[in-house]
């Protein structure tokens, strides 16, 4: 968000179902604001954890379409998933949607090694942009990544992530429960848990006081742009046992 406000951009939020987008008010948005870009997450959304349902990804197409508006399909949590998702990329054709991967969740965040799937006619701007704010990319993480994708070892990494995200969400799940905190999305796939509490929690004096037992929170509201998550909190099953 702060990054988009730097670009003097005006940023809009949609509501988020476990299907995705709340359709209606993605419609109501196009017609108030008459936005040019949509960012969004089709798959292991974060921080809720939904994934897109065809239904929704056709109806918001077609809505695209209708107001011309390109779409940003961030998907760097994709190889988390155990079936994958339906992808606007791939119901658009990269018509008028970006798809962007990344290496960085499931090797190391010190990998800056990803990918770009986007229309023809933006290539040669995009290798310009990369090349002007970085002077191309990391020749040794590129090659690495390559190595592991052909060697068959990435799958087997990727395999032992989803087998034990699967584990720690299942006991994370568990043990939140047990004391009240009720998931969002029963044991959805990934590293997050989005959870509601109890109607008399507020998840940022919650924050505030974990912090001064050393424990760091993630209240709701510091990923809602109307502040209208108060009584949830997100919580990374990776780290829940630390």
């Amino acid at each position: 968000h702060a990054l988009l406000r730097a670009h003097r951009a005006n940023v809009v939020g949609v509501p988020y179902t476990p299907s995705g987008p709340d359709i209606e008010l993605f419609a109501q948005a196009l017609l108030e604001h008459r936005p040019r870009l949509y960012i969004t997450n089709s798959a292991l959304h974060n921080p809720t954890g939904a994934i897109l349902s065809p239904v929704v990804a056709h109806r918001l197409l077609k809505l695209a379409d209708q107001s011309d508006l390109t779409i940003i399909e961030d998907d760097i949590f994709a190889d988390f998933e155990h079936t994958p998702a339906p992808r606007l990329a791939a119901f658009d054709g990269l018509g008028r949607v970006v798809h962007i991967g990344s290496f960085s969740k499931t090797l190391s965040a010190s990998v800056r090694c990803g990918f770009i799937a986007a229309p023809r006619d933006w290539m040669e701007g995009l290798t310009d942009l990369k090349i002007a704010t970085s002077f191309g990319g990391g020749r040794l993480a590129s090659e690495l990544v390559l190595t592991l994708l052909k060697d068959g070892s990435y799958r087997k990494h990727v395999d032992l992530l989803r087998t034990r995200l699967s584990r720690a969400m299942a006991e994370t799940s568990t043990r939140l429960k047990a004391i009240g905190i009720t998931p969002w999305i029963d044991q959805p796939a990934g590293m997050f848990l989005w959870c509601s509490l109890p109607e008399d929690v507020d998840a940022a004096e919650m924050a505030r006081r974990a912090l001064s037992a050393n424990v760091v929170l993630a209240p709701g509201n510091a990923f809602s742009l109307s502040q209208t998550a108060s009584r949830f909190l997100r919580f990374n099953v990776a780290q829940s046992a630390d």
